[in-house]
Formats: C-alpha cells, structure tokens, sequence
C-alpha cells in the first residue's frame, strides 16, 4: 500500500483543510435531521397483526409503552434458511443500542416475513436478545414496499426506495420510524432504503476512519455472517 508521506507540519495543515469540508458535512446532516423532523407524518391505518413469542400483537403494541418505534425491515423469506447477510450485519450493531434506544422512548424491532420458528431457529443461532416478529401472512412487507410478488419480480424493475429498481429480488432491505399518539394511533414518520439502511452499520463508519477504507471489491463481498468468519 503506498501513500504519499509528508511532515507533522504537512500532515497537520492538510488535515486543517480537511476539517473544513467535515464540518460542511456536519452542518449538512444537522440540516437534513431538521429538515425530516419537519416531514409530514401518514397515519397507518391498516390493522397488521404479527406473530411475536409472546402471540400476536398489532402494530400499536410493538411500540411496548413507548411512543416510538424503530423498525428494521430484515430481508428473510419463507422457505429461507437463513437470514440475508447484510441484513444480519445491521442487526449486529442492534443489542449494543437497544438499552440507550429504550430509555430515551424508542422501541426498535426487526420484522420478517419468514415464519417465527424460522426467525426464532436463526435469532439463537446469531446470539441476538433483540425482538424480532414475523409478519408471515400479512401484506405488511408489501405494502411497505420491502417485499415483492414473483409477478412483480418477473417484470425486470421493481418500485423501491421511491423510484423504479432495475435490480430484482423478491426481499429488500429498509428502515421505518413510527410513532404513537396519546389515542394509540400510529403514524410513519421516516423510511429509508438503499443506502439509507447504512445509518444501522456502525462499522462502516469505523472503516471510514481506516486507511484502507471499506476495502471493498464488488459491493459487499468482504462480509460474512459473523459466525461464518474463519
């Protein structure tokens, strides 16, 4: 690996420099965050049950006494063995925040449309404590637009991440806010795709620092489950 070498005094005025454009960037994210929580809200008003450990609970009672909700929409279809990697790797990062997340009013949640014993079986086999439902049997993935019919798939283009996808596949990834007024009704605040779910890959942001970076080949190929590294 070769890189130009300098002095502490070139080093130092080049990382000066630098700190200008991270502060750029700063600013822009203090922005964006503004300017999302300014966003206008959609009332959910289909009645989506999900299979959970402790039987079936509504939408309204994921939240467990909170009046936020965070939910990753974790790609793991019926008739998978296991649950996507990538997906695994977001929830990798979930158990060390859940503790802070729920003692400043937020639930966060995992949902699949793969049966719960699946999930369950897959959930113990990675060591995860975080609550993970299914949504087996509802249109919940779909009309979230996270899940896709064969016919939808077999067109060549799918509606995602809020335009036409030239990629295909019947699961994709996503990340949804709720909250929860004082009358128990829920509403979407926020959902991102894409790229937007890196916001649950703590990781990256360390690789970022890192003088090779994310070292990536061909999109994620470095990544394994993390019971699958050697």
């Amino acid at each position: 690996m070769h890189h130009m070498v300098v002095s502490h005094d070139a080093w130092l005025a080049a990382r000066k420099d630098f700190l200008k454009a991270e502060k750029e960037l700063t600013h822009l994210r203090d922005r964006l965050a503004r300017e999302r929580l300014a966003l206008p809200w959609e009332r959910i008003n289909q009645d989506y049950v999900f299979d959970t450990l402790a039987g079936p609970r509504s939408l309204a009672e994921l939240f467990e006494g909170r009046s936020q909700l965070l939910l990753q929409h974790f790609m793991f279809a019926p008739g998978w063995t296991q649950g996507c990697p990538s997906c695994s790797f977001m929830a990798d990062h979930t158990d060390g925040m859940n503790l802070h997340l729920a003692n400043h009013d937020v639930t966060m949640v995992a949902v699949s449309r793969a049966p719960l014993a699946d999930i369950e079986r897959y959930r113990q086999r990675m060591g995860w404590q975080f609550t993970w439902v299914s949504s087996f049997g509802s249109t919940f993935n779909y009309d979230f637009r996270v899940s896709f019919t064969p016919e939808e798939v077999a067109s060549g283009h799918i509606d995602y991440n809020f335009g036409q996808w030239q990629e295909t596949g019947e699961e994709w990834p996503g990340v949804t806010a709720f909250y929860k007024d004082e009358d128990g009704q829920v509403f979407r605040t926020y959902s991102t795709f894409g790229r937007g779910v890196e916001v649950m890959m703590g990781t990256y942001a360390m690789l970022d620092l890192m003088p090779k970076g994310r070292n990536e080949t061909e999109g994620m190929d470095w990544l394994r489950r993390h019971d699958r590294y050697q």
